[in-house]
């Protein structure tokens, strides 16, 4: 088990804005609280530096667990996972029209979304909801996490 300093914490939450760096949903609209996740988990070498921690909501940090690839349905090819430290969402994912589902723009945001369901039908009833309450999707200045 991590033990990260406050301070370590409070650098990943502000850096991300409160959001969950994968499916970016806002710490104001669910239920609990944003989890600190190891983009390579500590069970496959990572570590507890600031460039391997991110932002995730129960759900992707559930799903995500060890996982650091998985198959990109569309080639069939098993492809690392979207590294929020490395990478920039808006270049491996979009919204779709409604603004309840995530689409993968590339084999590694594909990969993602499959590896930790980011469009499981609790993530979709929930996004529909903050779509109609205007919570939802966020807009493009609040991509750059």
């Amino acid at each position: 088990m991590s033990s990260l300093s406050e301070t370590i914490r409070q650098k990943v939450r502000q850096r991300a804005r409160n959001r969950c760096e994968y499916c970016l949903s806002h710490q104001d609209y669910i239920m609990g609280r944003l989890q600190i996740d190891h983009i390579q988990p500590l069970a496959k070498g990572g570590d507890d530096t600031e460039d391997n921690l991110c932002l995730a909501c129960e759900l992707c940090n559930q799903y995500k667990w060890t996982q650091t690839e998985d198959l990109d349905p569309q080639s069939g090819k098993i492809i690392s996972l979207f590294n929020p430290r490395q990478q920039q969402w808006q270049e491996h994912f979009t919204w779709s029209l409604d603004g309840t589902e995530i689409i993968g723009l590339t084999a590694c945001g594909r990969a993602t979304i499959r590896a930790l369901r980011l469009n499981n039908s609790l993530a979709v009833t929930v996004r529909k909801n903050w779509v109609k309450a205007g919570w939802h999707p966020p807009c493009s200045d609040h991509l750059e996490i």
